[in-house]
């Protein structure tokens, strides 16, 4: 076999006959499987032992030759070499056909490759290769014309009238010998010639033709390899046959496929034989083409071939294609040893790093371990009774069993898994039971919940993958999320509440003023009765050792509350004290209001402030992001465990509940109600005196209706007591919002209707008094709405999810630094007047590409090529400066991936990104997977606003990423100048003229767009006219790739913004480089290039630079914007593209091409076997050389000389 590792590329071709019969181990004679009496393969059949090899390891056929000592002889009696029983997965055998066939893929693929090279249309080839006409293969001197066809009575009219003058010929045959005169070479210098003077139609068809000439020239396959003499047999483990439980037999499709082509050539041999009429020969050898073709590609022409119960049968074609095919079933995804799954629970005790797996669990997946340690501590005398020994669960194995998985980390998996954070590493520990137990924290990266959600186990077994799994995996490691840099892991729920109750201040309680001199003291006085956890009490500064007080407040006396003194207990000693829920006091340190002077009156002092609001869920994620920032990774995990147990204690000690009697009634309601019914009273009136329009009134009603909801909402907010459970829930973030609260006290309001018009009707009701029976059934539309919208979105979302991660899987981190010169201007992303994404957070994270200066000042702020911090964002911000230059994955000039300083920081970890992390793949990921959360609606202006339909989130994200023409087209000037006039026509379209320095150009506009230009405007090439989204196929052709690349960026953000989801601009940008990474070439001046041809950006760069070198003209090209699909399915490598989409018409290409896959990117890695080239599977780091002797011998090592012995 061959060694996976030890290959640099990996090239495909079309194989020629003898190629076929010299991968074969013999000749398949005939059609039958097995015996069915012995169920032992037929001698020369399909499953045949001489020809594939042995059933059963060391052992021939006929049982004469058994054990390995034989290894390698031939039995003398059937002919069966003695060899291991896998080469049945290996060995092929081929079928020796009685007449040429031709291969469907070639000729029935679009376009069809025999008819470009032939320059013959495929109907005409179908004719030929169908048996119908006959085609002229040497017109001889005769006038017939070469490659002319004819029917079998004007071919036998031919030969009566000319003899042997000429030849003709019919099927496969004719194909080969037609294939075989083809001067490839010749015809590619003519057509080259025919190029320079050609127009239209000619043209395109020539350039079609010269490319597919061009492939075969330059991969050396032959033409006439597309027609089969030999047809190869695979492995028949690959096919396999299996009896079931009834004595019948289940088989793979093949093997039928196999018998009738086997049956249909035996018939033609005996025929051809016997010298039966050519009409009889003939209809044998369609039938033998139609076989084969059945074989090859069953249903491409004609019905296909079907077994019993009318199912077509699967042929060759359709075990590579799809989610069930070879590639995506079995090389990209496979499932594995040492693996388990379950459902999961919590596990509240358990720390960051920590998950609970279940004994039974541990036994199974820690079995080799076990029995081998077992072994080494002689509790077992050999591996079998130590396998007996865990298989019975004896009681000796439970030491052992917790020794193994200690410090043996394994792998928890959530389906669907999103992002990176779908999988991740924890410490096991023995738990009773038969679920697994989860950290509650990191729920939220794996979206998981305890409603009978299951989790996937994996043990990584090597000592490499545990310490990649302990380094880079482990849950306490993962803090923050890849998408956006934030923490990914914030409280939530219970654990919310109980910090928000926590760290509330409540007036005139038990023991308020109360001086304490410790944190201890606090506690002890709390649990003892005197004070409450909401009590304002007076502790001195000074007694909070390390806490970074400022010297005037460390001699005083500070005012705060016994339960944030236990909330500031669990954060690191030097972090600022936590007094009030701001970002002043995080940054900045404790205000000086909460301090006394000593010998203040604290009481009375403490009476007159104000109540300071308590910690809510967001506050508790900005205090998580700074310790984040300062103390690193490991004292936030502490610090995260510390908070989850806060939490959980305090909101049982709160012992908040939720009853009816604390949904509170709204005594105002019934005469916001009843305004709202006079309001529309009076709104019909209007309509029947016909003051107004249907649409008026319409948005009338509803808007009044949304007004009296809104004004139930904000009475309801406003006379709501701050300790209300209901409340208290909300409030704190930990569940619900006001709006759920207006629905169970107030009003539920309007409701759509199943095609998302709002019904007028409103449901003045609420759920604390009951719906009546119509509010009821309307209110159910808007239920299985959204039910069925999120089905929808799920799959959605996923299929965009693979098309991205297709398409930037090979973008890794290749290099330091690309050494561009180019650098991508950025400001804040404005919508009208509402920022979208500050300048600060764009810049934040990324090197900066020039200087910038203080635009007052000149002081230098950030020098070129360093990294920009989040001080340093502020201060560039603060300064006022609008536009910074920044290095980006746009101009990065690195070929296959880009370098370190034009990608900046990894938002993963927070540090500088490193050279082999797999951007792409994390780019793809954090795009697609908030996805699921973008709706998935179409909005429809109702005609008012003039827009047309605007299409918005996941929908919109696709259209994008696709580059399909917009919904809602937005017209663009092609000149720069001024906006000369805008006059209306008869048809209420109006024209807009725009006057440029060197040509002027009218548009016109339909009458429901509105223009956004005005008389006298300067406008730039490629700016909008009216409103709508812009085609960016249009913007590039006029403008530059830059401007695109920034509209599609600030278009996504837009989108995902809109909808509160935050993603990094780096994962954008390398999303959307890929979508320009080619050019399309219109002159190839004298480059060997085609006209037209689609190439890659570096192969462009490079034929232009060997042929300046050379002293010759540089090909002309353009760029191309290629959606998603297309360019995932342009990609060089051909595996990639083949386990993509298309299986079938990306390997014809390849195979014609004689492509070469030099395995760059990932997935074509995984789909052989190979380490990912990313991370450590990057070769710099795999050549690592092992002995350290060389290094040790240039490191300088200092001496320390100790003065005296030390005692021993």
């Amino acid at each position: 076999m061959i060694d996976v590792n030890n290959f640099e590329s990996m090239k495909i071709g079309l194989a020629s006959s003898e190629k076929i019969r010299s991968w074969s181990y013999g000749e398949v004679k005939k059609p039958e499987t097995i015996n069915y009496r012995t169920l032992k393969p037929e001698k020369d059949g399909l499953f045949c032992e001489r020809i594939f090899g042995p059933t059963k390891d060391w052992e021939c056929s006929c049982g004469k030759l058994k054990r390995i000592r034989y290894k390698g002889r031939v039995c003398d009696r059937c002919g069966v070499e003695v060899t291991r029983a896998k080469v049945r997965r290996e060995r092929m055998g081929h079928i020796e056909l009685a007449s040429p066939v031709t291969h469907i893929w070639y000729f029935k693929g679009i376009p069809s490759r025999m008819g470009l090279l032939l320059d013959m249309s495929p109907r005409l080839l179908e004719e030929v290769i169908y048996f119908a006409s006959y085609i002229v293969t040497d017109p001889g001197d005769t006038p017939l014309e070469y490659k002319s066809l004819m029917s079998e009575a004007e071919y036998r009219q031919n030969v009566r009238e000319y003899g042997t003058r000429f030849k003709a010929k019919i099927g496969a045959e004719a194909m080969r010998d037609l294939l075989e005169k083809v001067d490839v070479e010749k015809e590619v210098k003519e057509l080259r010639e025919f190029l320079k003077t050609a127009t239209g139609q000619r043209r395109t068809r020539a350039i079609r033709r010269l490319d597919i000439l061009d492939a075969f020239l330059e991969s050396g396959n032959r033409p006439e390899w597309m027609v089969l003499d030999a047809l190869p047999v695979i492995p028949p483990d690959l096919r396999p046959m299996v009896q079931l439980d009834g004595g019948r037999f289940a088989t793979s499709d093949l093997n039928d496929l196999y018998r009738r082509v086997i049956n249909r050539n035996n018939r033609l041999k005996r025929l051809l034989d016997i010298g039966a009429p050519s009409i009889i020969v003939q209809n044998e050898k369609r039938m033998l083409q139609e076989a084969v073709d059945a074989l090859v590609d069953n249903g491409r022409r004609g019905r296909p071939v079907t077994g019993p119960g009318n199912r077509p049968l699967k042929s060759l074609s359709h075990m590579l294609k799809g989610k069930q095919g070879r590639f995506r079933q079995n090389l990209l995804g496979k499932r594995v040893d040492y693996s388990g799954r379950s459902v999961i629970v919590v596990g509240p005790s358990l720390k960051m790093y920590q998950c609970g797996l279940p004994k039974e669990m541990a036994i199974e997946l820690f079995k080799p371990f076990v029995m081998k340690e077992l072994v080494e501590r002689e509790l077992a005398s050999n591996v079998k009774s130590a396998k007996r020994m865990v298989e019975t669960q004896d009681d000796a194995i439970w030491p052992v069993i917790e020794e193994v998985i200690q410090e043996h980390p394994v792998l928890l998996n959530r389906a669907p898994t999103l992002h990176r954070l779908g999988i991740q590493a924890f410490e096991p520990t023995l738990v009773d039971g038969k679920a697994i137990r989860l950290h509650p924290l990191v729920c939220e990266a794996y979206n998981a919940d305890f409603d009978g959600d299951q989790m996937a186990v994996h043990v990584p077994l090597s000592q490499e993958a545990q310490a990649e799994a302990r380094l880079l995996m482990l849950a306490s490691q993962n803090i923050l999320n890849p998408k956006d840099g934030k923490p990914v892991v914030t409280p939530s729920q219970d654990m919310v509440l109980g910090n928000y109750y926590l760290t509330l201040e409540e007036p005139g309680i038990t023991g308020e003023g109360m001086m304490v001199s410790s944190v201890s003291e606090a506690e002890t006085a709390y649990l003892n009765g005197y004070v409450h956890l909401h009590t304002r009490v007076a502790i001195p500064a000074a007694a909070l050792v390390g806490k970074p007080f400022t010297e005037w407040q460390q001699n005083r006396l500070m005012v705060t509350t016994i339960g944030k003194l236990l909330f500031n207990d669990i954060m690191p000693v030097e972090f600022p004290y936590l007094n009030e829920p701001t970002d002043n006091n995080l940054i900045n340190g404790t205000p000086d209001k909460y301090f006394l002077e000593p010998g203040t009156d604290v009481k009375e002092a403490i009476a007159e402030m104000d109540m300071v609001p308590p910690f809510k869920k967001k506050h508790l994620g900005n205090i998580i992001a700074k310790v984040f920032k300062d103390f690193q990774i490991t004292r936030t995990s502490m610090m995260l465990d510390d908070m989850k147990d806060l939490g959980y204690k305090y909101s049982t000690r709160a012992g908040i509940t939720v009853g009816v009697a604390d949904v509170v009634k709204l005594d105002s309601k019934d005469e916001i109600i009843e305004k709202g019914h006079e309001r529309v009273d009076n709104i019909m009136k209007q309509y029947r005196r016909g003051l107004i329009t249907e649409d008026e009134r319409y948005e009338s009603v509803i808007r009044t209706w949304e007004k009296a909801r809104d004004d139930i909402q904000d009475e309801l907010a406003v006379s709501l007591p701050r300790l209300n459970p209901i409340f208290m829930m909300s409030d704190s973030g930990a569940r619900g919002n006001i709006s759920n609260f207006t629905q169970l006290a107030g009003m539920r309001g309007n409701m759509a209707a199943p095609s998302g018009k709002i019904i007028e009707l409103p449901i003045t009701s609420n759920f604390r008094e009951g719906l009546s029976v119509l509010e009821m059934f309307i209110s159910t539309h808007g239920a299985r709405k959204g039910m069925t919208d999120t089905a929808l979105k799920t799959a959605d979302s996923g299929y965009l999810t693979r098309r991205l991660v297709d398409v930037a899987q090979d973008v890794i981190v290749r290099e330091d630094d690309c050494g561009t010169d180019q650098g991508l201007e950025v400001s804040a992303i404005l919508d009208g007047n509402s920022v979208i994404e500050s300048l600060a957070e764009r810049i934040t994270g990324r090197y900066a590409h020039k200087t910038v200066t203080h635009p007052e000042t000149g002081e230098v702020l950030v020098e070129a090529n360093t990294l920009i911090s989040e001080d340093d964002a502020m201060k560039v911000e603060e300064a006022g400066v609008e536009v910074v230059t920044i290095r980006s994955a746009f101009t990065c000039h690195t070929a296959h991936g880009v370098c370190r300083m034009c990608y900046g920081r990894n938002l993963a970890t927070g540090a500088e990104v490193e050279v082999g992390e797999a951007v792409g793949t994390i780019a793809a990921q954090s795009i697609g997977e908030p996805g699921t959360q973008l709706t998935m609606r179409t909005f429809h202006t109702g005609g008012v606003a003039g827009g047309g339909d605007i299409t918005q989130g996941l929908p919109r994200i696709q259209e994008i990423f696709e580059a399909r023409n917009p919904k809602g087209l937005a017209t663009i000037t092609e000149v720069a100048g001024v906006v000369e006039e805008i006059e209306e026509n008869d048809d209420r379209s109006k024209d807009i003229t725009v006057r440029g320095i060197t040509d002027t150009r009218t548009y016109n506009i339909p009458y429901t767009s509105r223009i956004i230009v005005q008389v006298g405007d300067n406008v730039e090439r490629g700016q909008q006219l009216t409103e709508g989204s812009i085609d960016p196929k249009e913007l590039l052709a006029v403008t530059d790739v830059v401007t695109v690349e920034k509209y599609l960026l600030r278009e996504v953000q837009a989108v995902y913004r809109g909808q509160g989801v935050e993603i990094g601009d780096k994962h954008i940008e390398v999303m959307v480089r890929q979508m320009l990474r080619k050019v399309r070439v219109m002159d190839p001046a004298s480059t060997n290039i085609l006209p037209g041809a689609l190439l890659d950006i570096d192969d462009f760069r490079k034929a232009n630079e060997e042929a300046i070198l050379a002293g010759e003209v540089p090909a002309t090209a353009r760029p191309v914007l290629l959606g998603i699909t297309k360019a995932a399915l342009e990609t060089k490598s051909f595996i990639s593209a083949a386990s993509f989409q298309e299986t079938t018409r990306v390997l014809t290409d390849a195979a014609i091409r004689g492509k070469r896959d030099t395995l760059l990117g990932l997935k074509e890695n995984v789909t052989i076997g190979k380490l990912i080239p990313a991370g450590t599977g990057m070769k710099r780091y795999r050549n690592v050389e092992s002995n350290l002797e060389h290094v040790m011998d240039e490191i300088e090592v200092p001496v320390l000389e100790a003065e005296e012995e030390p005692n021993a």
